[in-house]
Parts: structure tokens; sequence; C-alpha cells
């Protein structure tokens, strides 16, 4: 079993916006990945961006600057 660990977890309103965030880290090398809203979080599109929490500044400024419009960010174990 894996061990869970706290996480950065970016949750959108639209599938398109959360696919957005997956073409743009993999353009810029930023790690990440999608994953299924987790269940203790209610969202609009059931995507989200998990990613390290040390990431919460570069990826505020990744999706400041696109125009991604995050619905919210949670620091979840996962």
């Amino acid at each position: 079993m894996r061990k869970r660990e706290l996480k950065l977890v970016i949750t959108f309103h639209t599938t398109a916006d959360a696919m957005e965030m997956e073409q743009l880290c993999m353009r810029r090398q930023m790690p990440g990945r999608l994953i299924p809203v987790p269940s203790t979080i209610s969202a609009g599109c059931g995507l989200a961006w998990c990613a390290p929490l040390e990431w919460r500044e570069p990826l505020a400024v990744l999706t400041g600057q696109s125009g991604i419009k995050e619905e919210a960010v949670y620091e979840c174990l996962l």
C-alpha cells in the first residue's frame, strides 16, 4: 500500500479547464497529474490537478497567466 502524503489539489469549474491545466503543465514540465476529485471535496467538473505542495506558487502563477479558472485549492492527504 502506498504511503499517503499531503498534496496540493486544484479543482476546476469545467473539464476543459482541467484538461488545459494538464496540457500546460506537461509542456512546461511541471509535476502533477489529473485525478478524480477526492470524495472529501465538492467540485464542478469532477477532475482535479494533484501536485506536490511546494508547487503551489508556480502553479498559481501559471493559472493566472494562462487564464485558467480554478474553482478552489486544497491541501489533502492522498
